[in-house]
């Protein structure tokens, strides 16, 4: 293999660095929308709303690598996850694994995409999908938390407390985002 094939093949897999500066300033939307709290009998953050916007903007490849790049800075203790916190215990705590549930998202959204990149009404679906896969983990991962810390949590209880109560606001993010999205690219053209 000569030196030119090798660097052709690199650079298949290599990340450019506007990839790279797209990923950062997906992670920065997720962790100031993070901090945007929505009051109410239930308070909600806007950081559903940041990752929809990730994905639908950047596209699953980038959107994904700022969920990352988001968890990873979270996990070493810079406090980006709601209500200013960070760390492994948030991470790894009774909620951590709708955060982590945001990383499957990503990746629905990504093999999803993949055929159709440019459709809004698939990214909608996509995303929809998605998040319900995001909940279904982050539940799972809150009732065996709450058991391992001794509280017996029903799964009705666990989904009122955890999943109902966000389904139409994230449905109302989400269609937020995919007009923003729709927006952008009008005024500036595909990010991707």
């Amino acid at each position: 293999m000569n030196r030119q094939d090798n660097t052709a093949s690199v650079g298949k897999r290599a990340l450019t660095v506007r990839e790279m500066l797209y990923a950062s300033a997906g992670a920065a939307l997720i962790a100031v929308c993070a901090w945007i709290t929505v009051p109410g009998p239930v308070p909600f953050t806007m950081q559903t709303f940041a990752v929809f916007m990730a994905l639908a903007l950047l596209g699953g490849k980038v959107g994904t690598l700022s969920i990352v790049v988001y968890l990873m800075i979270g996990l070493f203790g810079v406090p980006v996850f709601a209500g200013f916190a960070g760390g492994p215990g948030v991470l790894f705590g009774p909620t951590g694994g709708y955060l982590l549930g945001f990383l499957l998202t990503g990746l629905i959204y990504y093999l999803m995409t993949l055929r159709k990149p440019d459709s809004l009404l698939w990214s909608g679906l996509s995303l929809i999908l998605g998040h319900l896969v995001c909940y279904t983990a982050g539940t799972a991962w809150f009732l065996a938390v709450s058991s391992a810390g001794g509280k017996d949590v029903a799964l009705w209880t666990a989904l009122g407390w955890c999943v109902f109560p966000f389904l139409l606001p994230d449905l109302l993010k989400l269609l937020l985002a995919l007009g923003l999205v729709k927006l952008l690219r009008k005024r500036i053209g595909p990010v991707r």
